[in-house]
């Protein structure tokens, strides 16, 4: 399918840059600080995932204004970038090309957006496909963009061709997080089917893992450096990891729940240390698990209902879009 390109000059809206330094905030543990920001938009984007950007600025997506957003830590700037009519994008990424990636369920489309041209390119999905409720999308060792659809696909874009494939996922309506592995491994959870699943990156099947926890509603998943698979647990407030790895059968799972009366945890994602990151919705709080003293921090957002849906970092620094107050925020790490 030949994806379709969007003038840049009728799609750019620049933003001035914001006079302000942002809302600094030291909380509760040691080894790392949270410093926000409001988003200088001339309206509410509804601010949904982010990804740092390879110029030093973090990209966002804008679920409620249709863009994919780029945000300068350094001058507070805001610039939109408007990726079609009725877009309404839930995940970006950094794909290997330094482009932003994103699921675009409201085009039914996965988009491309060079970096830093500013280029849109729009993979509509195969034609007759039915709305899809596209969500996140990973990069694996095919070099191919694998993405999710909560309506029970799941699919890819192949980057050379430009051909969109969907296939329909195991046990119907769920497909939510999905992760690649150091190896280019990817994998996948189900939100309402509660389980994570390995792709066949040949033939797109899937190879569901069941984890311990029944019905503990698999939101998120994010792979360490060793490959082991961390999700975040909704219905549980748990945290749990998969080690494919393990030499015993179905491999081996741990899980932890989160510190506090009734964590409803959402986000999750590990740094380059290995730190495991999580935003827990029941306590309004972004928490960091240590994997190897199995402990956590947590670190109370100033604001009520900051809701981050999503995490994702650089070396020093874990970004997280607060989509309930129009904040984008970082933990910046010792």
């Amino acid at each position: 399918m030949d994806p379709v390109s969007i003038d840049r000059r009728q799609t750019l809206a620049a933003l001035a840059a914001a006079p302000w330094l942002g809302t600094a905030a030291s909380v509760h543990a040691a080894g790392a600080t949270m410093q926000a920001w409001p988003l200088n938009a001339p309206k509410r984007t509804g601010i949904h995932d982010v990804a740092p950007a390879p110029d030093g600025g973090v990209w966002f997506s804008a679920q409620r204004s249709g863009h994919l957003g780029w945000f300068d830590p350094k001058s507070g700037k805001v610039e939109l970038i408007a990726l079609g009519s009725g877009s309404s994008p839930h995940g970006v990424i950094q794909g290997p090309d330094k482009a932003a990636w994103l699921t675009d369920s409201g085009q039914n489309a996965m988009v491309r957006v060079g970096w830093p041209e500013r280029q849109v390119r729009v993979f509509k999905l195969p034609e007759g496909t039915p709305y899809t409720n596209l969500n996140t999308c990973a990069f694996g060792a095919d070099g191919d963009c694998w993405f999710t659809g909560q309506a029970g696909v799941i699919g890819k874009v192949n980057v050379k061709t430009g051909e969109v494939m969907v296939k329909d996922a195991p046990r119907g309506r769920g497909p939510y997080g999905i992760c690649a592995t150091p190896s280019g491994d990817v994998w996948y959870c189900s939100l309402a089917a509660s389980f994570i699943a390995q792709i066949d990156l040949k033939t797109g099947e899937s190879r569901i893992v069941e984890p311990p926890t029944k019905g503990q509603g698999a939101r998120r998943v994010w792979s360490d450096s060793h490959g082991r698979i961390w999700v975040s647990e909704w219905n549980s407030g748990q945290v749990s990891m998969h080690d494919p790895r393990a030499r015993i059968a179905g491999g081996l799972w741990k899980a932890w729940k989160l510190p506090g009366d009734g964590p409803r945890t959402y986000a999750v994602y590990v740094d380059d240390k290995d730190m495991v990151w999580l935003s827990d919705f029941g306590a309004n709080a972004v928490v960091r698990f240590d994997p190897q003293r199995e402990t956590f921090d947590s670190w109370k957002h100033p604001r009520e209902s900051a809701n981050v849906r999503q995490i994702l970092g650089r070396p020093g620094e874990v970004w997280l879009p607060e989509s309930g107050t129009e904040h984008i925020a970082v933990m910046r790490t010792a």
